[in-house]
């Protein structure tokens, strides 16, 4: 299953890997005659959905939905392992349409599937394709989730392999925001992983810039984490004691005759309970709103065409 937002560039490149890929699991026993490639076009504005229609048109290994708009990765990538359990799949491996995640270790994925997992993690064993900055804030944010008590798998995003138990699992799971690096691991079921090196995009550029995976990460501490909320509480008490303390300081100060004008002080306590206030009604609004987005009840997403 591969979501995919503005790719014409590489799938026809991924395609050909893909199909390959599912060819050779078919002829080794692993998988069905009936097994297919699932292309999720997440409202794209390029030539990404035309080209999954001729893809299907040429070989019937390539199905495809196409959302009605764009929809945000997760998402996409939700409508796709849903589509694959009203299919009736018996497993589905969930990959970028980039294919820098590395497919030669699906048939591992299928072997520890077979062996008893019900859902089988792709684990990078390095990062040394990504940037330095990339690279730390990676490690921070894994490290920062696992202690606001979020259970992610370490180097590990939405490449993995998954049940069809695992998903009727998933399915029940009715929240509007949608955080699947998170969510899967709580599911329960046996689980195993693969690792491999990550590789260089096959063509394009990538469509998940800075913004995007910063977005990705507060949604994923938002969602399966309260303790923010508690840090702004604690924070908020420590300014408290800390006032108190300046209280005290300008009464000594003025009893042993040494006051002075006490702008600078003045200034530094309004700017630090100011932005105190300002961060503690953000973070509070966060959680409000995700509140809000879940009282709607609104649907994830709208499939707009379908491709057998």
């Amino acid at each position: 299953m591969v979501p995919c937002y503005n790719e014409e560039e590489v799938l026809p490149q991924s395609s050909r890997v893909l199909a390959h890929v599912v060819t050779s699991l078919v002829s080794a026993g692993k998988a069905s005659p009936e097994s297919r490639v699932l292309f999720v076009d997440d409202g794209s504005h390029d030539a990404t959905w035309d080209i999954i229609r001729g893809l299907n048109g040429d070989d019937h290994v390539f199905a495809g939905i196409k959302l009605a708009h764009n929809e945000g990765h997760q998402r996409a990538l939700y409508a796709g392992l849903m589509e694959a359990l009203d299919l009736g799949c018996d497993v589905s491996v969930s990959i970028d349409a980039d294919l820098q995640d590395d497919v030669d270790v699906i048939e591992r994925m299928v072997d520890k599937y077979q062996a008893g997992a019900e859902i089988v993690y792709g684990v990078r064993d390095n990062r040394d394709t990504d940037t330095a900055f990339k690279r730390k804030s990676a490690e921070s944010y894994y490290r920062l989730m696992r202690r606001l008590g979020t259970e992610v798998v370490y180097n590990s995003a939405d490449f993995r392999l998954m049940s069809s138990r695992a998903l009727v699992a998933l399915s029940q799971y009715g929240e509007a925001n949608l955080f699947l690096r998170g969510i899967v691991p709580s599911l329960g079921f046996k689980t195993d992983t693969v690792t491999y090196a990550r590789k260089e995009r096959l063509a394009g550029e990538s469509k998940y810039p800075l913004n995007k995976m910063v977005g990705l990460a507060v949604e994923g501490i938002t969602s399966f984490s309260t303790k923010p909320m508690r840090a702004v509480t604690a924070v908020g008490l420590a300014s408290m004691l800390f006032a108190i303390a300046m209280l005290v300081y300008a009464i000594a100060s003025w009893a042993s005759g040494h006051a002075v004008a006490g702008w600078g002080s003045l200034m530094v306590s309004i700017w630090l309970v100011g932005g105190l206030v300002m961060t503690a009604l953000g973070i509070t609004g966060e959680y409000v709103g995700k509140a809000y987005l879940e009282t709607k009840r609104r649907p994830r997403y709208i499939v707009e065409e379908e491709l057998d």
